[in-house]
């Protein structure tokens, strides 16, 4: 059986990865073939300020995962992240069109469009739609609507969005490169699938991304993504903290933060005052996020927490008082043509590869393209309820 090969790209504030995977149709997870992390120049907040400087980065690790495969890559899934990332709840309805009353596929379809008619998409694209409840004749239904006798059906949906900038600004860079783009997942759930389980989202769980320059926030229960935020801070703040209180260059900074070097001079107590007191700072904005949402120490299956920043050895005591929950770091072993690879930074990547339904050959899929008065095309709103359906086969 021909190998399929998954590519995902994961374009960060401070390095941008690429990961291969292959697929041989044997039992578990695709296995990396091939990887590249590259610094990354040209991004601010996960947003591109210098097309030409990302391209150039992204160019460089696909080259080095290319070299690795001995294949030319020309389509690759995407993940999109950046502060302009966030979700919005909104309620749409319809009738059932059938003559014996019965909710059809099509009614769903249009409580759905009618759900995104009450966004303000100006400037914003959707990349994912959750249908969260569904309510036939005013009863709330514990399982899909379609087959179910009734009149009015009502859906609330949980839409996630981006700047419609940006993701023209990632595809214009991954088509600098001459890659297609097949598929889009918004960074902070591209790692659901592989690190939370069908009991955490059910209890109630929630993802904390320690990016860079951002620290995201998805919120899971009953077995869906109910809440999304990103905020606009992350691990590099502490690097500069760090600089500054021990007066030490960035460089220094950033390995005395993941312990890959000792600072003799200054005692650990005042290195772990000024971590502790940048890392105070994020989870008190998750905390009060949660406090926002009505979620703040209620989250039964508690925290899994991912990204760069979650290497420092302060972040799981610091976030346990803070957020009162239970908190897990989260640590990945990826299985590997080669063996096992033991690089948790890696982690977008590879998900969204692994994620992606459309090895080499696929078509765009995902986001809704919006114009500046909100319009969209009808393709993407195909998409978009495709991923509806398939959210909501058990």
């Amino acid at each position: 059986m021909k190998q399929q090969i998954r590519i995902g790209i994961d374009i960060g504030t401070s390095m941008t990865r690429v990961v291969a995977c292959v697929d041989d149709g044997t039992a578990g997870l695709p296995k990396i073939a091939a990887s590249s992390s590259v610094e990354t120049h040209g991004m601010r907040h996960g947003y591109i300020t210098n097309r030409d400087e990302v391209s150039s980065g992204l160019k460089q690790a696909i080259q080095n995962v290319e070299k690795e495969l001995g294949t030319k890559i020309k389509t690759a899934a995407i993940a999109i992240g950046g502060v302009g990332i966030a979700s919005e709840y909104t309620v749409g309805n319809s009738v059932a069109t059938r003559a014996d009353g019965i909710i059809s596929k099509f009614d769903i379809e249009k409580a759905i469009q009618d759900a995104e008619t009450h966004l303000d998409l100006k400037n914003k694209a959707i990349l994912h739609a959750f249908p969260i409840v569904f309510k036939v004749d005013g009863k709330e239904l514990p399982t899909r609507p379609e087959g179910i006798n009734g009149i009015k059906l009502e859906v609330r949906v949980l839409f996630v969005t981006c700047f419609q900038q940006h993701l023209d600004d990632l595809l214009a860079v991954a088509h600098d490169v001459g890659i297609r783009v097949t598929g889009f997942t918004a960074t902070p759930i591209a790692a659901q699938k592989l690190l939370l389980t069908d009991l955490q989202r059910n209890f109630g769980c929630t993802m904390i991304d320690i990016g860079a320059e951002t620290v995201s926030v998805s919120v899971f229960e009953n077995n869906t993504l109910t809440s999304l935020f990103v905020f606009g801070l992350g691990s590099l703040d502490i690097t500069k903290d760090i600089a500054l209180g021990l007066r030490v260059t960035p460089e220094e900074a950033e390995s005395i933060k993941l312990g890959t070097i000792s600072f003799q001079n200054v005692p650990k107590k005042k290195l772990d005052e000024i971590i502790d007191a940048r890392l105070s700072d994020i989870f008190e904005l998750v905390d009060k996020y949660f406090k926002k949402i009505g979620r703040s120490g209620l989250l039964p299956a508690g925290a899994i927490i991912i990204g760069g920043g979650s290497r420092m050895q302060l972040v799981d005591p610091v976030a346990k008082q803070l957020l009162r929950i239970p908190v897990k770091v989260a640590h990945v072993d990826f299985p590997g043509t080669k063996g096992v690879v033991k690089d948790n930074r890696l982690l977008i990547a590879y998900s969204i590869a692994v994620g992606n339904d459309e090895p080499q050959q696929g078509n765009i899929s995902g986001p809704r393209r919006t114009t500046s008065s909100g319009s969209s095309d009808s393709e993407g709103l195909l998409d978009t309820i495709k991923g509806f359906f398939k959210q909501l086969i058990p």
